[in-house]
């Protein structure tokens, strides 16, 4: 999926089997379907963790423009880049 294709209403929730741990300040993540390790980040794990429920794409970049001082477009093209990845690699769904 590419990144401008995702509209900002769309809500992603993390896909369920996933082990996720704190590793000085990083998330890291091991997929158990994937068998794959991931280093998220330390905002990618607070993104990973906002998708616990089903959230709005629009709503996580507002909580991070909230938490830091960044560019809309920045914040925006990170994000939407982040979460294409995480679609990419089967670790969340788009939910309706």
């Amino acid at each position: 999926m590419l990144v401008n294709s995702l509209p900002l209403n769309s809500k992603v929730a993390q896909k369920p089997g996933n082990i996720v741990t704190d590793m000085d300040g990083d998330k890291v993540m091991l997929s158990i379907e994937q068998g794959k390790y991931y280093n998220l980040g330390s905002i990618g794990g607070e993104i990973w963790d906002s998708m616990k429920e089903p959230v709005q794409i629009d709503a996580i970049i507002t909580h991070l423009l909230n938490e830091y001082e960044v560019e809309v477009s920045v914040c925006k093209e990170h994000v939407l880049t982040f979460i294409s990845n995480l679609l990419k690699e089967e670790l969340v769904v788009i939910e309706d």
